[in-house]
């Protein structure tokens, strides 16, 4: 993978919104904190703009975001939020200009199109992290957000991992990928298709009925996207739901039962989804994750 340059004082970071809506105000104190770094914000113009669910039409939404990446002076892109739309215009982008000149692409859930995307046909890394939204008085000083600042800046970043019982003791080494699960089903098949062989693949997600989960999960499994893992982690699953009859297990039970029969470790419980406490993952690097009965650890490689 080809690495972006880190960020420093004085640097450039845009604003753009590629899927669904978000306003100015959801975005105004995110540009505070990250101005608090040393950053220069541009902002896009499908930020506070609005069509329907969307932040703008499908053109508006590709044309901010082409701009963005074709920008030379921008040296990052901070998504606005996620929703639905990248899969509408992921086609239509030119990344020319983008990897002659790579830059971080930063964001989570549909913007895991995005990074697949990337990685798939550009082989550049980039950023599941947080969006404007999380910039807020209260968490601007939270480890999550401060955890995004550093891997902005390139520090050393190592994650501390609550035990559980799921989990499948071991370590392995191998470059991060994956992102949002029903996301990377909705790849299968495509040119943004995520390649898993020796990687740790991450998954999360949020609202889907637990038949859905299964149903997403066997999708990957079918695809061969579980066999050859270095390993599995798993983030959040938040606002699950069930059926008037219930499935029958709950969301660590569904995952486990998919890859009971490999042998590689498997960590869930890591802190990073649509969730308050939403840690960043660089996709694309290599990490070492060591997994235990007592907790796991997680280290970005360089």
């Amino acid at each position: 993978m080809n690495i972006p340059p880190y960020l420093q004082k004085g640097s450039t970071i845009g604003i753009t919104c590629p899927a669904g809506y978000v306003s100015h105000e959801r975005v105004a104190y995110a540009i505070t904190v990250l101005e608090s770094w040393g950053l220069k914000v541009i902002v896009g113009k499908t930020v506070g703009s609005e069509h329907f669910y969307f932040s703008g039409n499908d053109e508006a939404r590709r044309t901010d975001l082409q701009s963005m990446l074709d920008d030379p002076n921008i040296d990052a892109i901070l998504m606005g939020r996620g929703g639905y739309g990248l899969s509408r215009i992921i086609d239509d982008l030119d990344f020319t200009q983008f990897d002659s000149k790579p830059k971080w692409i930063c964001g989570f859930s549909d913007i895991t199109v995005l990074h697949n995307h990337i990685h798939a046909q550009s082989g550049i890394a980039t950023m599941h992290s947080p969006m404007c939204g999380a910039f807020t008085r209260e968490s601007e000083n939270s480890d999550y957000i401060q955890n995004f600042k550093s891997a902005l800046f390139g520090e050393d970043l190592t994650y501390s991992i609550p035990p559980s019982p799921y989990n499948r003791a071991g370590s392995a080494e191998g470059i991060m990928t994956g992102g949002n699960l029903a996301m990377l089903a909705h790849l299968s098949g495509s040119v943004s298709e995520v390649e898993t062989d020796g990687k740790i693949l991450f998954i999360e997600d949020i609202g889907e009925h637990l038949y859905n989960i299964d149903r997403l999960l066997l999708n990957l499994k079918r695809a061969g996207k579980l066999d050859n893992l270095a390993a599995l982690l798993v983030g959040s699953f938040t606002d699950n739901q069930d059926t008037e009859r219930p499935f029958g297990q709950t969301v660590e039970e569904i995952i486990w039962d998919k890859v009971a029969e490999y042998n590689y470790p498997v960590c869930f419980n890591f802190p990073c989804g649509h969730q308050e406490v939403n840690f960043t993952l660089t996709l694309g690097m290599k990490h070492r994750l060591a997994v235990s009965a007592d907790g796991s650890e997680l280290t970005l490689l360089r």
